[in-house]
C-alpha cells in the first residue's frame, strides 16, 4: 500500500521510467500519482487486475444496454399487444410497472444493468480507499495552486437534495472525500468506454451557441462536477474566464487537480446553482451538462432564475440534460426505463424532471428560447438568449 511518506519517492521514480507524458505538467508534476503511466488525458489504473475487471464491466454494460435492451424492448412490445395496449399508449408508471416488471426478460436486463453499476464501484472503492494515504496527499498538493483556483466552503449548508448516494456511488459525491476519483474512473464504464478523453463534452462545448454578439470574456459552468465541461469551454474559449460552481467539496478538489494536470485555468468554487453569489449580469455564457435530471423540479426553477440573473443581456444559458417532453410524449417502455433509472440507479429526481416541460421553464424567466437538434440522442438542445 502507498503511504503519504512514499509519494514522492515513488512518483519520482515512475516518472523516470516514463519519462514524458502526453500533456505537459505543471510545477506540481513530482505529486502527480500515475504508476502505470496515462493515455492521452487519462490516467492509467494502477494495476492490470482492476483495469482488466473494468474492462469487463465496461464490455458488459455495453451489452446490457444494446443487446439486453433491445431484447426487453421487444418483450415489452409483444406485452402490450398480448394485453391489447397500443405500443404509444399514455400510461402511468404503475400500470406499465405491473405489465413489465414481472416478466423475465425485462428483469433481466434491469438486474444486469445495476449489476455493472455496483461491481464498477466496488472495484473502484476497494482499490482508491486502499490507497487513500496516496491519493488524498495528491489533491493537497494542488488544492492551493493553479493555474486556476480552489474555492471551497466548509460551512456551506449542504441540501438534502444533494446527499443521497447519486447514481449509487457509495458516499455520493459530498459524503465521500474520494468522490471525484469514482466518479471519474466510474465513467468510463458509463460511457462505455467511450469518453476517456473527455470527447462527449467537448462535443456538447463545440455545440453550443455562442451570444449573438460574438463576446465571450466569462463563462460559468453550473453543477461542474469534476469540470470536464469547463474546461472543454475554457478550450474552445481560451481567452474567456471560466467558473465552475458545485456543491460537493470532493469533487472540486479532484476537479482543481485534473485541471492544473493539465494546465488548463479553471476557477473552481463551492457553491449552490441557485445561488452562485455573482453580481448580476456578470456572465456572456452558462452552461450545464447532465445537472437538471438530478435536482428536484423547485430547485430547478430556481437554478433557471439564479442563471438569468447572472447572465448579461444578450449572453445565453444552455444547459444540456435529457430531454424532458412530459409524460403524454413517452412510450410505456420508454417510462418504465426511466422509472427504473429512479428507483434503482437513485436518480431521486428524474420522474419529476421528465414531468417539467424543461424550455418552458427557461423562458417563464424572461430568456428566449431556441430549441434545436442535440448533437445526443435522447437530449434536450436548447438555447436561452438574454434580451439587450
Amino acid at each position: 500500500m502507498f503511504n503519504r511518506r512514499t509519494v514522492l519517492s515513488a512518483s519520482a521514480a515512475v516518472a523516470g521510467l516514463l519519462g514524458a507524458s502526453a500533456k505537459a505538467k505543471t510545477q506540481n508534476a513530482k505529486w502527480d500519482v500515475q504508476p502505470r503511466g496515462q493515455v492521452g488525458r487519462t490516467e492509467r489504473l494502477p494495476n492490470v487486475d482492476l483495469e482488466s475487471r473494468q474492462d469487463f464491466l465496461t464490455g458488459f454494460r455495453t451489452f446490457t444496454n444494446n443487446d439486453l435492451s433491445k431484447a426487453a424492448e421487444r418483450r415489452s412490445r409483444q406485452i402490450l399487444a398480448e394485453n391489447g395496449i397500443d405500443p404509444r399508449a399514455d400510461l402511468p408508471v404503475e400500470k406499465v410497472r405491473e405489465l413489465f416488471e414481472p416478466d423475465p426478460t425485462i428483469g433481466s436486463y434491469v438486474r444486469a444493468a445495476r449489476a455493472t453499476q455496483d461491481g464498477m464501484h466496488y472495484n473502484l472503492a476497494e482499490m482508491f480507499h486502499a490507497n487513500a494515504d496516496t491519493y488524498l496527499a495528491e489533491m493537497e498538493a494542488t488544492d492551493n495552486v493553479g493555474p486556476g483556483t480552489l474555492e471551497l466552503n466548509p460551512e456551506l449548508f449542504i441540501p438534502e437534495y444533494a446527499r443521497h448516494e447519486i447514481h449509487t456511488q457509495p458516499g455520493g459525491y459530498v459524503g465521500e472525500d474520494l468522490a471525484g476519483h469514482i466518479y471519474h474512473y466510474g465513467t468510463h464504464s458509463f460511457y462505455q468506454g467511450r469518453n476517456d478523453q473527455d470527447g462527449v463534452q467537448e462535443s456538447f462545448a463545440n455545440s453550443l451557441t455562442p451570444p449573438p454578439d460574438g463576446r465571450v470574456l466569462r463563462i460559468l459552468d453550473m453543477g461542474t462536477g469534476i469540470g470536464q465541461m469547463a474546461v472543454a469551454m475554457k478550450e474552445r474559449f481560451p481567452q474567456a474566464e471560466v467558473w465552475g460552481v458545485d456543491v460537493a467539496a470532493p469533487m472540486l478538489r479532484y476537479g482543481h487537480m485534473r485541471a492544473v494536470d493539465l494546465g488548463v485555468e479553471i476557477n473552481f468554487a463551492q457553491r449552490l446553482a441557485e445561488d452562485t453569489q455573482f453580481p448580476d449580469d456578470y456572465f456572456d455564457i452558462v452552461t450545464s451538462y447532465i445537472m437538471h435530471h438530478e435536482l428536484p423540479a423547485d430547485i430547478t426553477r430556481a437554478v433557471v432564475r439564479e442563471a438569468h440573473r447572472i447572465t448579461r443581456p444578450g449572453g445565453v444559458y444552455s444547459p444540456f440534460d435529457f430531454a424532458s417532453d412530459k409524460y403524454v410524449n413517452w412510450t410505456p417502455y420508454r417510462r418504465f426505463r426511466t422509472w427504473v433509472d429512479h428507483r434503482w440507479n437513485r436518480e431521486v429526481w428524474r420522474m419529476e424532471y421528465g414531468a417539467l416541460d424543461f424550455p418552458a421553464e427557461i423562458a417563464a424567466v424572461g430568456f428566449d428560447v431556441k430549441k434545436g437538434n442535440s448533437i445526443r440522442r435522447g437530449f434536450g438542445a436548447i438555447t436561452g438568449v438574454k434580451p439587450a
